[in-house]
């Protein structure tokens, strides 16, 4: 549950609207909000190695949108020849933010329990 917390905190609390536009294009902007985003996990780990991991992961996570790239593979060609009708446009977005917390909060729990 901390962990969860200390995402929430990081990536959405934290988060100001300059790093959520700008940290896809700008190496920069990606590099504070992961600063800003790994902060709160220093009081549940201390400083130790899954801070590193957190930090570094989510800069890459986000800065090349890897959610994106989970999702294109996830509707590759064979994908489509499915019967059922087309999802709503906002589905695309859903997914996306599922799939971006999903990597992160998997790389977290695995970084803390066995780095932290």
């Amino acid at each position: 549950m901390d962990q969860l917390i200390c995402h929430l905190l990081g990536d959405y609390v934290l988060q100001t609207d300059w790093m959520a536009r700008t940290k896809i294009s700008s190496l920069f902007a990606a590099i504070v909000h992961a600063l800003v985003y790994t902060l709160p996990f220093t009081l549940i780990t201390g400083f130790s190695w899954a801070l590193a991991v957190i930090f570094s992961t989510h800069v890459l996570i986000d800065r090349y949108r890897l959610a994106g790239h989970i999702m294109r593979i996830k509707q590759w060609p064979w994908g489509r020849r499915n019967p059922c009708p087309p999802p709503p446009p906002e589905m695309h977005t859903i997914l996306l933010i599922v799939i971006d917390n999903t990597v992160h909060l998997t790389i977290n729990y695995l970084s803390i329990k066995y780095l932290g």
